[in-house]
């Protein structure tokens, strides 16, 4: 065995042991980086959660403007419909007593 051989395997064959303290504060810092993978883990989780709360909110509001338009057409043709059958006036909704405009 060559001369720097044999004094890298003798570095390793005089292998020094860490104090229990040493090893707590190691098995401390591995614990930390533990806890911190989990929490990042935990909050990748809520991100994609959110994100389907989002995704569904927006399905939601897409659906009502959809419905408001088919509303506003829908009073449009009502207009209409009632304008051709009693003429152009003013309704009363608490009523339902129609006022036709004074002819000029």
């Amino acid at each position: 065995m060559p001369k720097e051989e044999s004094k890298l395997a003798e570095k390793y064959e005089k292998a020094t042991k860490f104090t229990a303290e040493e090893v707590e504060k190691i098995k401390d810092v591995q614990k930390k980086y533990v806890g911190i993978q989990q929490a990042f883990g935990g909050l990748e989780v809520s991100k994609i959660r959110l994100q389907q709360q989002l995704d569904n909110t927006l399905k939601a509001e897409d659906e009502l403007r959809k419905k408001f338009i088919e509303v506003q057409e829908s009073e449009q043709d009502l207009i209409k419909e009632l304008n051709t059958k009693y003429g152009d006036g003013t309704l009363n909704p608490e009523t339902g007593e129609f006022v036709p405009n004074k002819s000029k």
